[in-house]
């Protein structure tokens, strides 16, 4: 299955840009008009999100937002075959020069960033650092295995390594272990399980549970975070700025990180919300809700 699956994909990948787009509108269609992919979902989303914008206003952005969301697929299928020179010219990282003393003096770094424009690409990165430096991005395991190989394949092309969600203390650990200079990345805005809450905040006009295990993870090895600011400039080119969030996180209050983050990822989103994944259940959770279980 995975083989046929994977060339599906890779015969895919070999059209040129300009016909994949072309594929993408028809998908987009698709989606939107006919299967209606989870769209009562995301006009919910959106509606609690921008209280203050009209239906006509609020639908404008929900066929935005399908559009990008099947370039995101076409796109991420395209890796199988994009060049190293190109995914660069593409997926441009630029103040990437920002980092360079701390590559110089040896520090590792935890990476925020979310689902914004093609957060696939991100993984390009890897392209952009010292040929020693480790890049992992957490990854979750998908229950279709053909699809997860797929995938798994696609996120590790261009040298980033997949870490599994349980397996991230221990990579670390084998990391320090072996004086290995590392970057972890985490897509950090989506919800955490409800075990898992620590953290409640306002984000797009809604009480908002928010993921704490980048900033935990920050303080107990007092390394550099910094989050990655991404900018769709037009169909398949995206720019992408690094803005430090702490370089000292033991000295930072608790959740000061996580709330520098929160506030950076809004910002991102309200300057092009279309761009963001709005197909998640983000606000699943809810906070009175949540105080009831804990006391069971």
């Amino acid at each position: 299955m995975y083989h046929i699956l994977y060339g599906i994909a890779f015969l895919h990948a070999l059209l040129p840009f300009r016909i994949l787009y072309v594929l993408s509108d028809i998908l987009a269609f698709f989606i939107y008009r006919i299967v209606k992919y989870r769209r009562r979902l995301v006009r919910k989303n959106l509606i609690l999100s921008f209280p203050e914008k009209s239906e006509k206003e609020i639908i404008r952005m929900e066929k935005d937002f399908y559009r990008n969301f099947c370039d995101y697929i076409i796109e991420t299928i395209k890796v199988l075959h994009i060049s190293k020179e190109e995914i660069r010219r593409r997926m441009n990282f630029t103040n990437i020069e920002i980092l360079h003393p701390y590559f110089e003096r040896g520090d590792s770094f935890v990476m925020t960033l979310g689902h914004y424009g093609n957060w696939e690409w991100i993984s390009s990165f890897a392209l952009w650092l010292p040929q020693d430096m480790f890049i992992g991005q957490i990854y979750r395991k998908l229950k279709n295995e053909s699809f997860d190989k797929l995938m798994y394949n696609l996120r590790t092309r261009f040298g980033a390594n997949n870490i599994e969600k349980k397996e991230v203390s221990r990579t670390i650990v084998k990391l320090i272990r072996a004086k290995q200079k590392f970057i972890i990345g985490f897509i950090a805005d989506q919800k955490p399980s409800l075990n898992n809450i620590h953290y409640w905040t306002t984000f797009l006009s809604q009480d908002t549970p928010v993921l704490d295990s980048p900033e935990r993870i920050a303080c107990q090895l007092n390394t550099l975070v910094f989050y990655v600011d991404v900018r769709k400039m037009k169909r398949g080119y995206y720019e992408a700025e690094i803005i430090i969030i702490s370089d000292n996180p033991k000295a930072a209050k608790e959740y000061e990180i996580t709330e520098k983050y929160i506030r950076l990822m809004e910002k991102t989103i309200l300057r092009e919300p279309a761009n963001w994944l709005w197909t998640h259940n983000r606000w699943k959770h809810r906070r009175k809700l949540n105080a009831l279980i804990r006391k069971i």
